[in-house]
């Protein structure tokens, strides 16, 4: 009887796991389904490469123009002076905590970095507003600190809990087994952790990027409020940028229903769904190489 209720068990949890996995996917599906459907109606009107490669968004002028060039590459500077920042000081402060820190030590550091992803993205770009961006105005000679710099380092701060969590984990997964044959072949303490450790945790550490990638790129607000919004080609990090997050956000609530311009709010959002997938796809194929060459 017993053997039979846990079987019945088994077969229930794995029909309910079965069905929550396969409601990620047709949610996954749905979205991207509205975003495509939505999006077609914009590109009757506007050629895809003409969108992709225009090099202007002003789409409430007389003649307005559907250039997205600007916001991808807004977009992807802010990202890439975030990820500069944030993995090093990531991946550097995972070492610590796993392989360096005391017990003591560690209980007030991984508390410290949960409060820290706590923090709403709102207060973030208060602070950048008030405390880093008068910083940066003096430091390049300009009006204001609201530019591309000013999110990047929000966005590292923002990134930094997600990295430093999940490569911390992967880097205390390593089997201890893998340093003791360092340390009896004469390896330091140091040689350990860069030679052994940290490869050793490569896919686990490529996560954590990628998810801080992620996170980058989809946030909104503080980058909305932190980098100055405006819709030109941006030429160095000291530039005011707008980002695919904060057009939609800023120009969603006011745009006309049904227009040109509210189907390229749409259009915009896929191009972002894609751009994330990619990341992911990326992470998935270098994680998956890593374990490839690890196995051999």
């Amino acid at each position: 009887m017993k053997y039979q209720a846990r079987l019945s068990l088994d077969v229930l949890f794995k029909f309910i796991f079965k069905i929550t996995g396969l409601l990620v996917l047709l949610l996954l599906g749905g979205i991207l389904t509205m975003l495509v459907y939505n999006s077609f109606s914009f590109f009757l009107d506007v050629k895809p490469l003409d969108f992709i490669t225009g090099l202007a968004w002003n789409p409430t002028g007389s003649s307005p123009t559907f250039g997205m060039l600007p916001l991808i590459l807004s977009t992807t500077l802010v990202t890439i002076g975030a990820m500069l920042l944030a993995i090093p000081i990531g991946i550097g402060t995972a070492t610590f905590i796993s392989e360096y820190a005391s017990p003591g030590v560690k209980n007030i550091l991984k508390p410290a970095i949960e409060i820290l992803a706590a923090i709403p993205s709102v207060v973030i770009g208060f602070l950048g507003i008030v405390v880093l961006s008068p910083g940066l105005a003096n430091l390049s000679n300009l009006p204001n600190g609201l530019n591309a710099l000013n999110g990047a380092i929000l966005l590292a701060v923002m990134a930094l809990p997600t990295i430093i969590t999940v490569a911390e984990d992967a880097i205390h997964a390593v089997p201890k087994s893998y340093k003791e044959a360092s340390y009896a072949v004469g390896g330091t303490k140091w040689q350990t952790v860069y030679k052994v450790s940290i490869p050793a945790a490569a896919p686990g550490i490529i996560a954590a990027v990628m998810l801080g990638v992620g996170r980058a790129i989809g946030e909104t607000m503080t980058v909305l409020m932190a980098t100055g919004n405006a819709s030109m080609m941006p030429t160095g990090f000291f530039d005011s940028v707008k980002t695919m997050t904060a057009t939609i956000a800023i120009e969603m609530g006011e745009v006309p229903y049904q227009t040109t311009h509210y189907y390229a709010l749409y259009a915009i959002a896929t191009v972002l769904f894609f751009m994330t997938l990619l990341a992911n796809l990326l992470g998935e194929f270098f994680i998956n190489r890593f374990r490839k060459y690890h196995a051999a």
